[in-house]
């Protein structure tokens, strides 16, 4: 259970954060789950970070339990909430008592930015929403300031010991929500992984999936959904890997605070260097 615990330094931290957070978008930076290991012994007491950055590069964020619509961990078989204190920092320390898949989880409440007109445009070319900015162009709104409601769909897998290779495509059930196809702890360098990208349950084509390794960051894989939801990513390498795709939806003409509303999916995982031997 979160607990709202505070004191005045902790509290300012928190503050600082959000302030922090909320300035995320207008830099196009990305959002994680990364674990201190993505392979923990099984009987280990496993520390996770929430980061913001990019490059696989980023600053840590605290646990703020109003940012949070859902923050759990789950195996093939259940599904729980994560434990902590307002502020934590790691924001989570899970116990790894049995070996198998983890797959951890985190949605967050959605932010409300407004970003000058150069900015916002940059931020669409950058996430591949070509589509939005056709839009904003062919009514004349490229000069116009973006206002934007964004929210976040995080997710890692890890592998704790030498367990079952179950439960890596376990559905959240969040907005967007990027899904193996395949356990990526069973591929060696040179196999592919598919992915399914889901919008509110449903497959979702024609989005830009971006994957990189933390070593090797500039090196890029970019490629868009097919109309079934499904992309290919071609494990080129070892690695702790991340995978990202941005949506974006137009609001409501009635909505006086926000024209636009932008889900920002990842996962995290690791390849090693070569495919271990899953029951």
């Amino acid at each position: 259970m979160l607990s709202r615990r505070t004191n005045r330094p902790l509290l300012a931290a928190v503050l600082a954060c959000a302030a922090f957070c909320q300035g995320t978008v207008a830099r196009a930076h990305d959002f994680w789950i990364e674990p201190a290991a993505f392979r923990p012994a099984t009987g280990t007491s496993l520390p996770v970070k929430l980061r913001v950055g990019e490059d696989f590069k980023g600053t840590s964020q605290p646990l703020v339990p109003g940012w949070i619509v859902d923050f759990s961990v789950s195996t093939s078989a259940s599904r729980e909430p994560v434990k902590g204190f307002a502020g934590d920092d790691p924001a989570a320390t899970l116990p790894m008592k049995t070996p198998g898949l983890r797959l951890l989880g985190y949605h967050s409440t959605r932010f409300l930015v407004d970003l000058e007109a150069g900015k916002f445009d940059q931020y669409l070319q950058d996430e591949g929403l070509e589509s939005v900015r056709a839009l904003r162009r062919q009514r004349g709104e490229e000069k116009t300031n973006g206002r934007e409601y964004y929210s976040r769909c995080a997710k890692s897998l890890v592998s704790a010991g030498d367990g079952p290779g179950t439960g890596f495509d376990k559905v959240l059930g969040y907005p967007l929500e990027l899904i193996p196809r395949a356990n990526p702890y069973a591929l060696a360098p040179g196999k592919s992984l598919p992915l399914l990208l889901t919008y509110q349950g449903k497959p979702l084509g024609g989005v830009l999936v971006v994957a990189f390794t933390a070593d090797q960051p500039a090196r890029r894989f970019k490629a868009r959904t097919g109309r079934d939801g499904t992309v290919t990513l071609p494990l080129d390498r070892s690695g702790r890997w991340l995978v990202k795709a941005v949506h974006m939806i137009e609001r409501p003409d009635s909505d006086p605070a926000a024209d636009w509303e932008s889900f920002w999916a990842s996962i995290t995982f690791e390849v090693a260097g070569t495919a271990p031997a899953l029951k």
